[in-house]
């Protein structure tokens, strides 16, 4: 047996008076984060020496006895300190990241605020909401007990089970509001499946696998690509012409700033589902899963392609795949992305180099013809890291250069001159 942390989502309806509470919770939280986030910023640029969660404490503190700030108090105690908790985490992840060479080269435009990519941002009250509880939430019936805004309305629609840990509150840019019960449970160990996979990701289908599953009524390797922004685009297009003809502050902008969050909100959660369907199908059928790293944020810069890859949502995939496979008892294995899975022949082990994107289908010298997507879907599952020099080819020559990343040392100063303004 294991401790396992998962997660229940549910839906929850506020009243009026519920909805205000809940506002100065986000609200308060949302202002501690971004006065906590300026005060590690300016600690750094001033003195060269970084402040930690313990000193955002220690100011928070301090910040409740300012007449100013006196409304602080509203709030949850711990919701705040938790706010100090995400920011924290955030700063863990971006060093994390910077030391293991994995931060979104600094090409492009720059952000405005002059930090590097992928450094800790200031929230925003236009971006969705959330806040957590550590301790003190219950959960009675059909009702949740949330400090400072009382028992609220919830719907239940799967058993929670396991021994709660915490509570996220969440709400959408189209006014929905959810709860995220994080819950430890005991797991046994689970024996894996048999196999191993290799999946090819792509644009015209979605993944092709070198072995079959069952999806949607049949066997089958390849997955159609869903497409479901392609298919809003033109609602989508038309609901943006019709906002950006209203006028700024009137009901009517709001009305239709709702119906376009709404459909955004539909579109995400159509792809959620389909990932999340198509990932449990192939965790349950094959215990070792095998699936390129490949690097999304560079392949964005296509702006031929960028749209139809943010519509795939190919790194959210990767991550289901992987939490999934462990609670099965298996293995997601990332293959370099610079292995040539599409232009090896299998049979021979030539490279052909002179492949184009545009080419679905090619003949080897040795007399063997390729479907690209199967051909790569092959080579994934049968790769042999020990035998692959890393991002060289056949002739030893370096397939591409890895990318330098920019300096953090180069990058000036640049903190909110609004972040002790309330709101």
């Amino acid at each position: 047996m294991s401790a396992t942390r998962k997660a229940f989502k549910y839906r929850i309806y506020p009243t009026p008076d519920q909805q205000a509470a809940l506002a100065i919770q986000f609200g308060h939280a949302r202002f501690v984060y971004n006065a906590a986030l300026t005060a590690r910023k300016t600690t750094f640029f001033e003195t060269g020496r970084g402040i930690g969660y313990n000193d955002t404490a220690q100011l928070l503190y301090f910040w409740k006895r300012l007449p100013s700030l006196v409304w602080l108090k509203q709030a949850d105690s711990q919701v705040l300190q938790q706010a100090l908790r995400d920011l924290d985490r955030a700063y863990q992840n971006y060093f994390e990241r910077l030391k293991n060479g994995i931060l979104p080269v600094g090409n492009g435009k720059p952000r405005k605020d002059g930090m590097p990519k992928g450094y800790p941002r200031y929230r925003s009250k236009f971006d969705e909401q959330s806040i957590r509880y550590p301790q003190r939430f219950k959960v009675e019936g059909s009702r949740i007990y949330l400090p400072k805004v009382g028992w609220v309305r919830a719907i239940f629609h799967r058993p929670l089970e396991g021994q709660m840990k915490n509570v996220t509150v969440t709400k959408t840019k189209s006014g929905k509001y959810f709860i995220s019960i994080q819950v430890e449970v005991e797991r046994p160990e689970p024996a894996p499946p048999p196999g191993v996979v290799g999946i090819d990701l792509g644009l015209m289908d979605f993944a092709t696998l070198s072995r079959p599953i069952q999806w949607q009524g049949e066997k089958t390797q390849r997955i159609p690509h869903p497409k479901f922004l392609r298919q809003a685009e033109g609602k989508l297009a038309a609901l943006q012409r019709k906002y950006s003809r209203t006028q700024q502050g009137s009901r009517g902008r709001e009305k239709v700033r709702v119906r376009i969050a709404r459909l955004h909100e539909k579109i995400a959660n159509r792809r959620a589902d389909f990932l999340h369907k198509l990932s449990r199908e192939i965790v349950d059928r094959y215990g070792h899963v095998r699936i390129e790293n490949l690097n999304v944020t560079g392949m964005v810069r296509n702006h031929s392609l960028a749209k139809s890859i943010a519509d795939s949502g190919w790194s959210e995939f990767g991550r289901q795949l992987t939490y999934k496979a462990e609670w099965m008892g298996g293995f997601t294995e990332r293959i370099d992305r610079w292995y040539p899975s599409s232009k090896t022949c299998n049979a021979c082990g030539r490279v052909n180099h002179t492949l184009t994107l545009k080419d679905r289908f090619w003949v080897c010298h040795c007399g063997v013809e390729h479907d690209r997507e199967l051909l790569a879907a092959t080579n994934i599952e049968t790769f042999d890291s020990a035998g692959w020099s890393g991002r060289r080819n056949d002739g030893g020559d370096c397939i591409r250069p890895a990318a330098a990343l920019p300096s953090p040392a180069a990058v000036g100063e640049a903190g909110s001159p609004r972040a002790f303004s309330r709101g």
